[in-house]
């Protein structure tokens, strides 16, 4: 078994252990392989109080930014979403929760993806700077925050992660 776990990882629990009464399981390194992983269960029902123990559970996770995991979720499918999770952060869960789909969620980010903003408004104003020459004597009338919530109702989402710290997507 691997040494050292990152943060994202599953623990996983055996079956005849747990059937049995005894809690037998371990955490496992969600962002190795699902090879990797698979190997990792074997060794730990090879390391089972009961013989020839074969079937397994999630029984927790950590690390994967609110998405969830379930008890019988795909190996293979943990991996995939701990590497989609290690690489995005929470922007990476949040927008997997938002499309509870990690390939639209992969799409999106990688086609659609605008930037970091303060806020919606800011993105706004720049959205507007960039495109359009606004007269010195108009520029304190403009409503950038009436900007973005117009932009949002048609043109883009905003996924907001922390206080001043928004990501926005064109919407397709």
């Amino acid at each position: 078994m691997n040494q050292q776990i990152s943060d994202i990882k599953i623990y996983v629990a055996c079956l005849a252990a747990y059937n049995s009464g005894h809690l037998h399981g371990t955490w496992i390194d969600a962002t190795q392989s699902a090879d990797e992983i698979h190997k990792d269960i074997q060794a730990m029902l090879k390391a089972s109080p009961i013989e020839n123990a074969e079937e397994f559970a999630i029984h927790d996770c950590d690390g994967f930014e609110g998405v969830s995991i379930s008890e019988y979720s795909g190996i293979e499918e943990v991996a995939e979403l701990a590497e989609f999770i290690e690489e995005h952060g929470a922007l990476g869960g949040e927008l997997i929760a938002h499309f509870n789909d990690l390939d639209h969620a992969r799409e999106t980010i990688e086609e659609h993806y605008h930037g970091e903003y303060s806020s919606l408004a800011d993105f706004a104003q720049e959205l507007t700077e960039e495109t359009t020459q606004i007269p010195d004597n108009l520029a304190y009338y403009i409503d950038y925050e009436a900007m973005s919530r117009d932009l949002e109702i048609n043109d883009v989402f905003a996924i907001e992660i922390s206080h001043n710290e928004v990501h926005v997507f064109w919407r397709h």
